[in-house]
């Protein structure tokens, strides 16, 4: 996750992930719609959903970036950001996987 906010306007946080194939983009994209949708977030838009190549999805203050290898390599987004700040994500604390099931139930 890269720390976005001194140098462009649009977000404060990019975040990168890469999937493997295009089901495999999909299927992040889709966890993490459901998970934070869950958690009671709501996106402003998603962009190449429907090809699973790069996936964009836009949560105002955080953007998420899900992309096959090839295509986050073409794109090389992580060199275009490098002069920012990195943000270590095994330290940000997460909801327990029965309270994100827990939400989906319920909605």
């Amino acid at each position: 996750m890269y720390d976005v906010s001194e140098h462009i306007k649009v977000a404060d946080y990019f975040v990168l992930i890469s999937g493997l194939s295009r089901p495999h983009v999909k299927a992040i994209y889709n966890e993490i719609h459901a998970g934070l949708k869950g958690q009671g977030e709501r996106h402003a838009r998603v962009e190449g959903s429907d090809l699973g190549w790069w996936v964009l999805v836009d949560y105002v203050d955080v953007v998420i970036h899900v992309l096959q290898p090839e295509a986050r390599e073409y794109y090389d987004l992580d060199n275009l950001y490098r002069d920012c700040p990195q943000l270590d994500v095994s330290k940000i604390a997460l909801p327990k996987f029965d309270e994100i099931a827990t939400a989906r139930v319920a909605e």
